[in-house]
């Protein structure tokens, strides 16, 4: 063990752990130290030893215990450590083999006895408690002065995994002496944090998706987090653990924890790649920036709504599936999306299939709860425990809203508040919960949200939207104003499109599946799922280009609207047209942001704008990214002649109103 830990660096550790204990002016009865072991090290330097840390983690802590004890009275790191009771050491797990052995699989995990071995698992947190304060080793001395035990640390009590506080500190210990009493030295309790964490198997949030699901049923486990693990979770995040298992009597109750031993940051491992369809349509599609995202989500839901019907909105959900996430510097992007309709139905059902493509979705239902609620502790500690909500459920996902008719007004107000801010502050109670203040938490919310509001005036109205008369029924201006990206689905043709949708309807519900005859593609759901997936692992780039006529237009719409209809654009604008032009990238399987990239996240944010506060000078006509049908190859050239057409009105606008454009965008 000593060659062990001198190879290892763990020599030198306790060294530098043991210099601030030197302090004259602070003595404590318990020292703690954190041992990093590598089993697979281990096992190659001892393995008898390496046996011990994975098979009987308690007897291999003493061994560790006693060594370090020696090491410190030998090398005399510290004169305050007396006897090797008052080395508490914490093994931490750096790994474990990668044998089924090793493996706690939270979907089948059996609550029995067995040994109290290391083990890995994975989950995703469902609810944690505030930090508290546990008893981490405490002095006792004997009540007989005449005994040798009443003074020094022969009596030390430290807390080991599965332990309760009356393990630790009671009043009916007696000395193994005299037989005396013993009275604990409460000047020398040393006290730790503790934190309570809710882990539960990932497929278990596949029930909130809103689809048909087997008759499996799924439990959490609950984690106790120690000392410098605590805060190291968030509420919806996945995690790889390595715990031990325990068992906790407390009669006439036994629960079954587990004690972390180490906790990391999980992403499952899949392999996503690019359908042979998808790859054959991108290499027929090259010539043009737009066409391949086009098809796309042309054909994106056809089960569900006629060709050509909803393609905008369908564009858009893509988006925000592929942009949804948090890139390699940990920073956040999303989409949320509100569509305005007079049909909630179908687009309801058509936003629940785009849910099942996403890495997690969750469909949030009215009378549930959407950020976080609490109750008590059920395991002792006494103090207020965080639940999920839907929205932290679907951390990294997208949260379907579905109508917001249905939501009061405080809800409303608290949807708005999140999505400017992204996060949601939660108020415990002091008293309920044992505290003597009450506290306020903020917690990140990270994750996309789709609404879908219904205005029975917005078919009327259609011919006006371009003029910015479109209702937006039950929401508030300023709900729609913090989404970000709105999409209008009026019907363009009147009953002709009621009409498609209910022959469409009728159609696949007597021959499901058959594709329309004109259309030469056939993509699966599961070409769709891989295709998501596979878009929102590449990392893009900002060509000079997109991003010349990003702020260009940023600046340009900020003045042309400010004079005109003294509207002010927020600043969070330039934020969504950056993520769009990315998500077009991406959706368009390239890692270069092009100028045609961000052509799309203008016309989308300004028929967005243009819905809430009526046109601007640059004019541009509702469902201005599908202006034709796309369904034949002609309709594909005609919508690259518009768009090309919609890309120099682009470019004037901002020459006319956003002055020295023209040193950093080249006239074409």
């Amino acid at each position: 063990m000593l060659v062990y830990n001198n190879r290892s660096g763990g020599l030198k550790k306790l060294a530098d752990d043991c210099k601030p204990l030197n302090d004259l002016q602070h003595t404590e009865a318990v020292y703690r130290f954190t041992v990093r072991v590598n089993p697979s090290d281990l096992i190659e330097v001892d393995p008898v030893l390496g046996d011990y840390v994975l098979h009987d983690p308690l007897k291999a802590t003493v061994l560790f215990q006693s060594v370090c004890f020696l090491a410190i009275k030998t090398l005399s790191l510290s004169e305050k450590i007396q006897t090797a009771s008052q080395v508490n050491i914490s093994l931490n797990f750096t790994h474990l083999p990668p044998f089924p052995e090793y493996t706690l699989e939270l979907c089948s995990f059996p609550r029995v006895y067995g040994p109290m071995r290391p083990v890995s698992m994975e989950g995703v947190v469902i609810a944690m408690t505030r930090v508290t304060k546990y008893t981490l080793g405490a002095r006792f001395l004997c009540t007989n002065e005449e005994c040798s035990c009443s003074a020094g640390f022969h009596y030390i009590r430290v807390h080991a995994p599965g332990a309760t506080e009356s393990a630790t500190v009671r009043n009916d210990f007696s000395c193994t002496i005299c037989s005396s009493q013993l009275k604990e030295d409460v000047k020398f309790r040393v006290l730790g944090d503790k934190q309570l964490v809710e882990l539960t198997h990932v497929k278990a949030l596949d029930v909130l998706r809103g689809h048909q699901q087997s008759s499996l049923r799924y439990q959490s486990i609950t984690l106790f987090l120690r000392d410098e693990l605590c805060g190291s979770m968030r509420i919806g995040c996945l995690y790889r653990v390595i715990g031990i298992p325990v068992l906790v009597h407390q009669w006439p109750n036994l629960t079954w924890s587990v004690e972390a031993n180490s906790v990391q940051l999980w992403e499952p491992k899949c392999c996503h790649k690019v359908s042979p369809g998808f790859q054959e349509l991108w290499k027929s599609s090259s010539s043009s920036p737009w066409r391949f995202s086009a098809v796309v989500a042309h054909h994106f839901g056809l089960d569900l709504a006629p060709p050509g019907l909803y393609d905008t909105l369908k564009l858009g959900l893509l988006l925000s599936l592929v942009q949804t996430r948090t890139d390699t510097n940990h920073t956040f992007h999303s989409v949320d999306l509100l569509v305005v309709t007079t049909d909630a139905l179908i687009l309801d059902r058509l936003m629940t299939y785009s849910l099942s493509l996403a890495c997690r979705g969750v469909r949030h239902q009215a009378s549930g709860e959407m950020f976080a609620y609490l109750s008590r502790d059920e395991h002792g500690a006494g103090t207020a425990n965080i639940h999920a909500g839907s929205a932290l459920l679907a951390t990294e996902g997208i949260c379907m809203l579905g109508d917001l008719g249905l939501y009061k007004k405080d809800k409303m107000d608290s949807i708005q508040s999140v999505l400017e801010s992204h996060s949601v502050s939660v108020f415990i109670p002091g008293k309920k919960y044992g505290e003597d203040a009450d506290q306020q938490i903020s917690l990140p919310v990270q994750c996309s949200f789709w609404g879908i509001t219904d205005s029975c005036c917005c078919s009327k109205r259609m011919d006006s939207a371009l003029l910015g008369t479109a209702e937006m029924g039950p929401v508030p201006v300023q709900l729609a104003e913090a989404f970000g990206l709105v999409i209008h689905c009026g019907d363009r043709v009147g009953e002709q499109a009621l009409l498609a949708q209910t022959v469409h309807t009728l159609l696949q519900a007597v021959q499901p599946r058959k594709q329309p005859p004109s259309s030469s593609w056939d993509f699966s759901n599961e070409d769709y799922r891989e295709l998501v997936a596979y878009c929102r692992g590449l990392e893009v780039e900002l060509s000079p280009e997109a991003e010349k006529l990003i702020h260009g237009f940023y600046m340009a719409s900020r003045r042309a609207r400010t004079l005109n209809q003294a509207v002010k654009i927020s600043p969070a604008s330039i934020k969504l047209l950056v993520s769009l032009a990315e998500a077009h990238c991406k959706l368009s399987l390239r890692s270069r942001v092009l100028e045609e990239d961000a052509v799309i996240a203008v016309l989308l944010c300004e028929n967005s704008v243009t819905l809430r506060h009526g046109a601007s000078a640059l004019a541009v006509p509702p469902d201005a990214v599908f202006p034709c049908d796309v369904r034949e190859v002609d309709g594909l050239h005609k919508r690259d002649r518009i768009l090309d057409k919609l890309h120099q009105n682009i470019l004037r606008f901002i020459y006319t109103y956003a002055p020295g454009a023209d040193t950093y965008i080249t006239e074409e």
